[in-house]
């Protein structure tokens, strides 16, 4: 809250107070999310949900001041291109990985186990994209930032720094069964897994949301970091549905 006091010094009182409101708003958005996701919602309804909660960010921000090139939500030739070139990337790195025996373990996941092809479909195209990404990119890159200070263009540790602690706690749920699902973590960490694996990947997504705020600052805007996203997750569900189907 001290980050939040120092970035609002400059601002009026009104604009205080939407900014505040818009925080409270988010973060109890986010939380009820986190909850429904891991607990209530259907598998169908999760992007629907997602993808609402995205878009009602988004107006709170707006609704708080902050302009939508603040928020990320322009697109210029240089976001393009940097997007561009994070999915190149993700591309080659998945490449290498899958071409040597000693890395391809770390793709083995035991939730790719059974799927048809439509249900891979559906997880690279749909529940991705539109049930992870656009919500974790516009919450954890665009509008939680823009709150806690950063300002279009100007790269500022202390919004990026908070924004991406909230994203290594966004994750506290998935990562309680990490240990379970993935048979490299397993091997890696055998029984202590149960307890150092959700704290490893709290802090591994809070470093993975640094390096995708630095891309979004890169590309100026959410485009890039949304596609090397859904690169990554997307990739990911397709190298594990191959090495297990």
């Amino acid at each position: 809250m001290d980050l939040l006091v120092r970035e609002e010094a400059q601002l009026t009182t009104p604009a205080r107070l939407r900014v505040r409101s818009a925080v409270a708003g988010s973060a109890a958005l986010l939380a009820a999310t986190a909850l429904m996701v891991a607990f209530y919602l259907p598998s169908w309804a999760y992007p629907l949900w997602n993808s609402a909660a995205a878009l009602l960010l988004i107006a709170m921000a707006l609704a708080a001041g902050f302009t939508p090139r603040t928020l990320g939500l322009t697109i210029t030739r240089r976001t393009a291109l940097v997007a561009a070139l994070g999915v190149a990337g993700v591309a080659a790195v998945y490449a290498v990985g899958m071409a040597l025996p000693e890395t391809q373990a770390a793709f083995r996941d035991s939730r790719a186990a059974g799927l048809t092809a439509g249900a891979v479909a559906w997880a690279m195209l749909i529940r991705v994209p539109f049930g992870t990404v656009l919500l974790e990119e516009v919450a954890f890159r665009g509008v939680l930032p823009a709150l806690f200070g950063a300002r279009h263009g100007e790269w500022r540790w202390r919004p990026v720094l908070a924004a991406s602690a909230m994203f290594g706690l966004w994750h506290f749920f998935p990562a309680l069964h990490l240990a379970q699902r993935n048979q490299a973590v397993h091997d890696l960490l055998g029984s202590t897994g149960a307890v150092i694996a959700p704290v490893a990947a709290m802090l591994a997504a809070m470093g993975a949301g640094i390096f995708l705020s630095a891309w979004r600052h890169a590309g100026r805007g959410l485009l890039a970091p949304i596609l090397l996203h859904t690169a990554t997750n997307s990739g990911g569900y397709l190298l594990a549905w191959l090495l297990v189907s």
